[in-house]
């Protein structure tokens, strides 16, 4: 398995690059960093594009998403319930952030529970609201990419349009029963895991 991040420089976004060894396709989440360190990683791995997948529908996750659109034949998923956030782009805060605008539509939208295959690898789909009504995890093997609903030593914020503070205590309820050696890959900030969440994060002790 391949993971790669590409931090952006202004607002401090991780966009990851997920890909598989074996058949080289990859998939880029939450694609918000510059577009050049993306497609140099992807070449470097010599991976192709087959998703573009976003944990929720923020600006900073998805600005990217055309230009990676129109490189390539990636279908861009997101959580059924993210639609909403992803068309508008006074709700998906684009107009508000030091980039493009943007309004788009996603190719499939997806569920609890759904699982995308990535070549051989098999992605899960974790419905994680609180900070959207559409906010979603991605669990690979005891990877987890969780965007903006977990961070190393906080959450994603809850006062955007379809936060919800207690429907994020309860996302995190959710993430605390994967196994503590589970690595989180956040939207913002470093690494961690879910047992050292667990023992250090405010909110994950207040659940």
């Amino acid at each position: 398995m391949i993971i790669e991040k590409v931090v952006d420089r202004f607002m401090g976004e991780n966009t990851y690059i997920l890909g598989d060894e074996k058949t080289k396709k990859c998939a880029v989440i939450d694609p918000g960093a510059s577009i050049i360190d993306i497609f140099n990683i992807i070449k470097q791995h010599g991976l192709t594009v087959e998703y573009i997948i976003l944990t929720h529908g923020h600006g900073d996750h998805i600005c990217r998403v055309p230009e990676i659109k129109s490189q390539t034949d990636a279908l861009v998923v997101a959580h059924v319930k993210e639609d909403e956030v992803l068309n508008d782009r006074v709700k998906n805060l684009s107009g508000q952030l030091p980039g493009p605008l943007v309004e788009l539509e996603a190719d499939r939208y997806v569920e609890e529970g759904d699982i995308i295959k990535l070549g051989d690898l098999k992605l899960k789909i974790i419905h994680t609201p609180g900070h959207t009504k559409g906010g979603m995890c991605i669990k690979v093997d005891e990877n987890i990419f969780t965007g903006d609903t977990l961070f190393a030593g906080g959450i994603g914020r809850t006062d955007f349009y379809g936060g919800d503070y207690k429907q994020i205590m309860k996302s995190l309820k959710k993430l605390a029963k994967y196994d503590d050696n589970a690595v989180i890959y956040p939207g913002h900030g470093p690494e961690s895991t879910i047992g050292v969440e667990k023992r250090m994060n405010p909110y994950m002790q207040q659940i």
